[in-house]
């Protein structure tokens, strides 16, 4: 991901709830305002999803997608990509999960987003930076609330 946005935050929970929020990914629009809907179209053979059907609406960026998921990096690193969508023509993202301490965990996450129409690269990277800390912020929300 040579062009991608990146942001770090600490979250105040054990990297354990960390990893459940943030593999649980059907259920993100439980806590992301961001994804307006998540489902599970395909799962590997451990019963991890592997796809899901998006509905986004990121300010800028809203879509209907459907995601990739790499397990290869787990429980340290989930990847994604993008399969197929209305609007954007690739999607790449990667969440790195890493423990600071036993209720510590700290999240990075960085996402390069491209559509189909003319965005200069300033405006791209600014959407998804804002993606970025929207999703980080309600996770770390969701999981010290």
């Amino acid at each position: 991901m040579s062009e991608s946005s990146k942001s770090t935050i600490s979250i105040d929970a054990p990297i354990a709830a960390v990893q459940a929020a943030l593999f649980a990914l059907d259920k993100y629009p439980e806590w992301s305002s961001q994804i307006k809907s998540a489902e599970a179209v395909a799962k590997d053979d451990q019963g991890r999803i592997t796809k899901v059907k998006m509905s986004i609406d990121a300010g800028m960026m809203k879509d209907r997608l459907t995601l990739d998921y790499d397990w290869s990096g787990a429980p340290n690193k989930l990847s994604f990509s993008l399969d197929e969508a209305d609007l954007l023509t690739s999607m790449d993202g990667i969440y790195s999960i890493k423990s600071i301490d036993a209720d510590t965990t700290e999240v990075t996450y960085e996402l390069e987003v491209s559509v189909s129409m003319p965005i200069p690269p300033m405006m791209r990277q600014k959407a998804e930076k804002s993606t970025i800390d929207a999703a980080l912020t309600q996770l770390k929300t969701h999981l010290e609330e």
